[in-house]
């Protein structure tokens, strides 16, 4: 039922038009893996209603259009439409019920959403698989919000497990303040003159010429809406900051160049000529001024700091060749110094510009088809999202892990990555029957060996 008429309705933001067309739709899947048996039904509606609908008046509306323009209209939210709780055969091991899980998400990846509801859903797997004792699928809808907003929306409906009466935590992402000097003058004066021409240019050709064929990217159309592989992996966060620590740049950087090491490992060892292959990742970045997360209180309120919304682009970063680099370190310094210097340049801003004046002049499909171009040319996406510190609950259920997929990109390869109680969790999404997922994540494990093999050998990075 719908609420209220269609004066002063919120318009949908320009990415969230973007990203739901009939181009374009992208979702976020959330998947919480529970330490023990799920036993939450009765608490299921009551949690929903009370928690998660007052969280942002966007669960609780539909999108409609209006000459042309998407717009949210609240509506009356029927809760039991939107939980979902299959069955599966009973009796089954948990590697069976890893096969399952994963036909399920893989099914969840490519269905629509329906048709005057708000756009989300729960899914409640009970039977245990490898990793967890039961699991809770979120499916959002992106243009609900970007990562950064779902992931503070789904931590409102969370708690602490040591101790609920008090705050999840999060590792700080504050610039220091020479650093914010440094980005304010260098970037801005001197190093966006430099980069933007280039970086505009390079960027337009890209979106003209798809990348080469290799064992990560296929020849297929519509990947989006064919099934998928979904594989993990965890890493130890300590490990990880010690690279980091001794090649002197960030968690990103050896965590980008880590999975371009591996990749290029990968297509090596399944078709040796695919090593000279151009590949392009497209590289998520948040928008924000970068910040721990705020409640959400703080996220809604006009002219936040932190808005609430879909604030982010996408850097197109060149995948290294084997050949280019001499050690596997080099992946990560390269990373680093290719994604500062796109970070310096202002092509990420002329982008998001251009595509809301195809949007104004022409329509958010046009935009939509620009950008679905853009990424299908690309052979992977990477992005990425900082969890809490300490370990949550959900109406005293633990949570031992948690991780992330986006359905809806037309590539055939999709990385997403989370930090949770001091590790980091790897999710791979990749269309069915074209990557091997256990010797990619063999090749990932012998990129990291290499690393820290190598990190231990050179000297730290001169920033």
């Amino acid at each position: 039922m719908e609420v209220g008429n269609l004066e002063g309705l919120e318009p949908v933001s320009p990415n969230g038009q973007y990203f739901s067309s009939d181009v374009i739709t992208l979702s976020v899947l959330a998947v919480l893996e529970f330490e023990i048996p799920i036993d939450i039904e009765s608490q299921t509606m009551s949690l929903l209603k009370n928690v998660f609908l007052p969280i942002s008046p966007r669960f609780s509306s539909i999108m409609v259009e209006n000459d042309g323009k998407k717009e949210w209209k609240r509506v009356e939210v029927k809760l039991e439409d939107h939980v979902n709780i299959p069955i599966f055969p009973s009796n089954l091991s948990p590697e069976s019920y890893d096969e399952y899980l994963e036909e399920y998400l893989s099914k969840l990846s490519t269905e629509r959403y329906p048709q005057g509801k708000p756009l989300w859903e729960v899914h409640v797997i009970k039977y245990p698989t490898s990793n967890a004792a039961g699991n809770i699928i979120f499916k959002f809808h992106h243009a609900l919000g970007d990562g950064y907003s779902l992931m503070g929306a789904l931590i409102s409906t969370l708690q602490r497990a040591d101790n609920p009466s008090l705050p999840l935590t999060f590792p700080s992402r504050q610039l220091s303040e020479s650093k914010k000097r440094e980005n304010f003058f260098v970037t801005k004066i001197f190093s966006s003159a430099c980069n933007t021409i280039s970086d505009i240019w390079w960027g337009i050709s890209k979106t003209l010429k798809e990348d080469d064929l290799t064992p990560i990217k296929s020849s297929n159309d519509a990947i989006e809406f064919r099934p998928s592989t979904i594989a993990t992996m965890t890493f130890s966060l300590d490990q990880l900051k010690s690279i980091k620590n001794k090649l002197g740049v960030t968690l990103n950087d050896v965590l980008t160049g880590m999975i371009f090491f591996g990749t290029r490992l990968y297509m090596q060892e399944i078709d040796q000529s695919s090593s000279t292959a151009d590949c392009t990742a497209m590289v998520l970045l948040n928008t924000r001024i970068m910040g721990d997360y705020m409640p959400i209180e703080e996220m809604i309120k006009p002219n936040s700091k932190m808005p609430w919304g879909n604030r982010f682009t996408f850097l197109q970063v060149p995948i290294p060749k084997l050949t280019e680099l001499s050690n596997a370190d080099d992946f990560i310094r390269n990373t680093h110094k290719m994604i500062k210097k796109k970070r310096n340049s202002l092509a990420v801003y002329f982008t998001s510009r251009l595509l809301e004046i195809v949007n104004k002049f022409g329509s958010h499909e046009a935009s939509s088809r620009y950008i679905h171009r853009t990424l299908k040319n690309s052979s992977l996406v990477i992005s990425n999202m900082i969890g809490p510190v300490e370990q949550m609950s959900l109406a005293n259920h633990p949570i031992k892990g948690f991780y992330f997929l986006v359905p809806g990109l037309p590539q055939g390869f999709d990385i997403t990555i989370v930090s949770y109680m001091g590790k980091v969790r790897l999710a791979f999404k990749m269309e069915k029957g074209i990557i091997d997922p256990q010797k990619l994540k063999s090749c990932m494990e012998n990129a990291l060996d290499i690393i820290v093999k190598d990190s231990n050998k050179n000297p730290k990075l001169n920033n």
